[in-house]
């Protein structure tokens, strides 16, 4: 006996649309189509709702679970409160509507839209369908717009991570949380050191570290999960990558190419919104820059457990290559040197020449020597040169981040008149009170971006204009390294100062 088919009667709601009150939500829906079910005398009725889904996105529970049925053939009727409850794509909805359903012998019923396909095409609908998706793409653009003010404000835009919580009496400030922030440190530490994430995870591993979300369960008095010190390099290497942990804000890490999709891409450093000094920091930025650094420079450790200090660092003259570490258990540290890439013993392109490891630290630390050697003995004048090699990328920069103010302060001033003329239209009746409402929604919404945008830019430029900030950090520096006793110098460390070239 073939089994009856399904009348499925579906209800969306996405968190924008519960803003229009009672008339779209789930409970209003379901009353509208049960009553047309029962008139109509449709049979074996089956509901399915999607709360809080966007109407551009079909990856929603309910509709797929209706698609799965219409493949099993176990579908006759699907009836909606309107064309944009189905959907807001006006593409994909004319994919289902226009020949999955009809192909499938599937009846599609939009009670408020009049739109019924046992009665034929309405020509209005594929319209209808462009409109929802003008509503929606009009609606992301909205949201985009304050969340970018929002973002610009100096706010973060989301959860703390591991090392910080909520402030309880402000959600918009984060807190250290201190067994956590030493963990992070101690991987920041043990970056520097050489470590990388996989290593840190067994050490951690090792020495009995809580994982996060073991940590997070023991604080909120919940069992531990079965593996509670199972450290990941991928979680470690997340961490290293947190920006955050020097104490600022860093907004609009990612985007999305288009409202319609769902797939994130990470933004370069230059469309990020950073923020420093909001709260604690764990590291300090010279050590996150440090961190970097030698993650993009990864140092495979040698049979000899031992690491060269320049790996990662040093050139071939001839050809650009890197230069690799070379050393062995059978020979002591003297005879470790660097070896062209390329040279492969004898294989390669390039031709056989190395440069010890000894002679490398005599010949950098004999420069370092000589640069602060003459920072100390004319402090005035390194200043005065440094300033000038500065001095026209500041000034470039800050004129072009000034023009972009003045452009940014006209803008503003023009919505003031365009704001005003639209209400001088709606007192005159040219235009609609709904109208009015809703073009002024639009044109305050830009207003609070603009406003973020131009105390974001005064901060910027106020701060760029004062250049002794980091002289004095480079100056600190260079006395805290100025006496180097011996060529064993810990590079790791002192390679600060490239930060402040």
């Amino acid at each position: 006996m073939d089994q009856p088919k399904f009348t499925i009667l579906y209800c969306r709601l996405s968190n924008e649309d519960s803003l229009d009150g009672e008339s779209n939500s789930i409970a209003n829906q379901r009353s509208i189509l049960t009553r047309y079910a029962k008139e109509h005398d449709f049979q074996n009725i089956r509901i399915l709702t999607d709360d809080g889904y966007s109407g551009t996105n079909f990856e929603r529970p309910g509709i797929q679970e209706a698609l799965s049925l219409v493949e099993q053939g176990l579908m006759e009727n699907i009836i909606v409160k309107d064309m944009s409850r189905f959907g807001r794509d006006y593409l994909q909805v004319g994919h289902y509507t226009e020949l999955i359903f009809p192909s499938r012998d599937v009846r599609f019923i939009a009670v408020n839209d009049g739109v019924d396909s046992a009665r034929g095409d309405n020509d209005f609908t594929p319209f209808r369908n462009l409109f929802n998706n003008f509503y929606a793409k009009d609606t992301s653009k909205k949201d985009r717009a304050i969340l970018h003010a929002r973002g610009i404000s100096g706010k973060h835009m989301g959860k703390p991570p591991y090392g910080y919580r909520f402030d309880p009496e402000d959600r918009n400030h984060w807190i250290l949380d201190e067994d956590a922030a030493l963990v992070v440190r101690r991987i920041f530490d043990l970056t520097i050191a050489g470590k990388g994430p996989s290593q840190i995870a067994r050490i951690l591993e090792q020495d009995k570290v809580l994982t996060a979300k073991a940590l997070y369960s023991q604080q909120q008095g919940r069992p531990l999960p079965d593996r509670p010190y199972h450290w990941v390099e991928q979680s470690v290497a997340a961490i290293l990558e947190r920006m955050e942990y020097t104490g600022c804000v860093c907004n609009f890490k990612t985007h999305s190419k288009s409202y319609k999709l769902k797939k994130r891409i990470p933004n370069a450093a230059e469309d990020m919104f950073t923020l420093p000094d909001t709260q604690e920091a764990i590291v300090s930025k010279e050590q996150w820059n440090r961190a970097q650094e030698l993650r993009q420079c990864r140092r495979r450790p040698s049979k000899a457990e031992r690491q060269g200090i320049f790996s990662g660092l040093v050139y071939c003259a001839d050809c650009g290559s890197r230069l690799h570490f070379a050393t062995s258990k059978n020979t002591d540290s003297r005879q470790d040197r660097y070896i062209c890439s390329r040279y492969k013993s004898g294989r390669g392109t390039c031709t056989v020449h190395y440069i010890r490891e000894d002679i490398l630290r005599k010949v950098v630390l004999e420069h370092i020597r000589a640069v602060t050697a003459y920072v100390r003995s004319d402090v005035e004048s390194f200043q005065e040169e440094w300033l000038q090699c500065q001095r026209t990328d500041y000034e470039n920069s800050i004129r072009s981040d000034k023009q972009k103010l003045a452009q940014t302060k006209k803008r503003l001033a023009d919505i003031d008149v365009l704001i005003s003329r639209l209400y001088e239209d709606m007192v005159l009746g040219t235009l609609s009170r709904e109208r009015y409402q809703k073009m002024s929604q639009g044109y305050e919404a830009e207003q609070a971006e603009l406003n973020n945008t131009i105390i974001g830019l005064e901060d910027w430029i106020e701060t760029r204009e004062d250049m002794n900030d980091s002289l004095d950090q480079f100056l600190v520096l260079v006395k805290k390294y100025v006496e180097i006793p011996e060529e064993t110098v810990n590079f790791s460390v002192s390679m600060e100062e490239k930060s402040f070239r």
